[in-house]
């Protein structure tokens, strides 16, 4: 059984501590800043960039799509981030908290405690003789498993142990592929083929009665076990485990982090570290006119109820409608402004702005006219016109039919299209604009959604055009769709799709 250890291995007498940071944020700063996206120890070799960004953005099409970041970065892998530390040390306080400070990363936190051995009937009927703490009570190979396949890019089924009986359930929960996956647990740098996965590795070091006193709590509390079971199996195996397998993982940490989750200077630290390697091929440092609403769980969420192929029209109208006026209202805000000084009804002076003058929408039909209403609802009476761009058969001719202001050179045009995939369309709509007067700057592209390939098309043709949208997704499939996208949102939308509405799922509605 897994109840006999090995002889004690001595403890490490050191290791890169970060007590109080030593691993300073110069350190951290200078680590980030080269070309390869593999933390602190790189796997592979890293080439030279090509200074064509087409090279650096896209690569040959193959039978899938291959994943970008949550920005739109190059294809590459996720980052791995592992988390040790002793029992009730404060590991999953540590996730929770870099998860809060990557909001607008992609993020999935894995458990070491999900690849527990189920037991068989001799030893859950000692079980009470059991050392859950030892290595060998870990499907390492599960775990393996696990991680490359979140590594290629694919989502996995993580199994759900049950501490009841002791068995993993016959529930699984799925995980989908992440920018940044996180795997926590007191023995995550023990197997030397999953620690060496990780492109980070952090251990949460906490005093030990401190350990002792949150176990005792979460065990009582959380387990229902009295607190004699609690101490006496601390005691005889919890400590010694901790001292013979987990102590000496320590020295392979690259990050240490003293007292857990109220070590908020290192967690903030690490954060930084973070998004920097997720930012390394940020598209806006590539595209100085492109814009990002900036994400926040909120944003998120909507996003999530959007794409779920089980949202009602009524809830993915609701939640596209929040999404598009905040797009539109970011828009705005790249128009020009001038100063403008009012009285305040207490007789003191205000300095603020005056909006721009001459303003005019223009929706790429059908699915751009879904932006409509939240244009007017920011500029009252503002003039909106309509192109509509038609694909006729497999030849590629276009045939634009157009309704737009007389006056349109001599205004500020945001241009709307829900969807940016290939860029095809958006960019004869804008060549249209071009050849009816209206100059590049004076052009805000809005979208919800966008695929690299048409950022790159519309931000290398048009270089002083602004685009503005919410997210930028993984690519392109073969049948040139954003992926993983929102399949075909005016039909969504506007609820004609031919295809029934697959019956919703209770309890997808976002909570505010």
């Amino acid at each position: 059984m897994a109840g006999l250890p090995p002889k004690r291995a001595p403890s490490p007498t050191s290791s890169p501590v970060l007590a109080p940071l030593q691993t300073s944020r110069q350190t951290l700063i200078e680590d980030s800043g080269g070309a390869h996206m593999s933390g602190f120890h790189p796997s592979t070799p890293v080439t030279s960039p090509s200074k064509n960004p087409l090279d650096q953005l896209l690569t040959p099409r193959s039978s899938s799509f291959r994943r970008r970041n949550s920005t739109g970065g190059p294809p590459r892998e996720p980052f791995l981030i592992g988390v040790a530390g002793g029992t009730a040390s404060g590991k999953t306080t540590v996730c929770d908290q870099i998860i809060q400070r990557l909001h607008d990363q992609r993020v999935v936190l894995v458990s070491q405690d999900s690849f527990y051995k189920g037991l068989t009937p001799e030893e859950h009927h000692r079980v009470a003789e059991y050392n859950f703490d030892h290595p060998d009570a870990f499907d390492s190979e599960a775990i393996i498993s696990c991680l490359e396949t979140l590594r290629k890019g694919k989502a996995v089924d993580i199994p759900i142990y049950d501490f009841v009986t002791h068995q993993r359930s016959t529930e699984v929960r799925k995980r989908n592929a992440a920018d940044v996956i996180i795997m926590e647990g007191i023995l995550v740098f023990h197997e030397p083929r999953v620690r060496n996965m990780f492109n980070m590795k952090i251990f949460v070091d906490t005093d030990a009665d401190v350990r002792l006193a949150r176990r005792i709590r979460r065990d009582t509390l959380e387990r229902g076990r009295d607190v004699a079971g609690v101490i006496e199996q601390y005691a005889k195996f919890v400590k010694p485990a901790f001292d013979d397998f987990v102590l000496p993982t320590k020295k392979y940490a690259d990050v240490i982090i003293p007292r857990g989750g109220d070590n908020h200077v290192a967690i903030d630290l690490i954060g930084q570290h973070i998004q920097a390697k997720l930012g390394t091929h940020d598209l806006r440092k590539i595209y100085p006119n492109l814009y990002i609403v900036p994400s926040t769980f909120q944003i998120r969420g909507m996003h999530t109820l959007i794409r779920d192929r089980h949202t009602t029209k009524h809830d993915f109208v609701f939640y596209a409608d929040r999404l598009i006026r905040l797009v539109v209202e970011h828009g705005l805000g790249h128009l020009p402004f001038t100063e403008k000084q009012v009285v305040t009804p207490t007789g003191e002076t205000y300095v603020g702005v005056d909006f721009a003058k001459r303003l005019c929408g223009v929706s790429i039909i059908r699915s751009g006219e879904s932006m409509e209403n939240a244009l007017r609802a920011c500029c009252k009476g503002v003039k909106i016109g309509k192109i509509l761009i038609h694909r006729e058969g497999d030849n590629g001719k276009q045939l634009i039919y157009e309704k737009l202001p007389t006056d349109i050179a001599e205004r500020h045009v945001l241009l709307m299209d829900p969807i940016l995939g290939t860029g095809n369309c958006a960019s004869y709509a804008i060549e249209l604009l071009l050849k009816k007067g209206v100059p590049q700057e004076k052009i805000v592209f809005l979208t919800l959604i966008s695929a690299p390939d048409g950022v790159h098309k519309l931000c290398t043709s048009f270089p002083s055009l602004k685009l503005v949208t919410s997210e930028i997704d993984a690519g392109l499939n073969d049948d040139w769709r954003v992926v993983p996208g929102v399949g075909e949102f005016g039909d969504r939308y506007f609820g004609t799709d031919d295809d029934p509405v697959p019956t919703p799922v209770q309890g997808n509605a976002l909570v505010i």
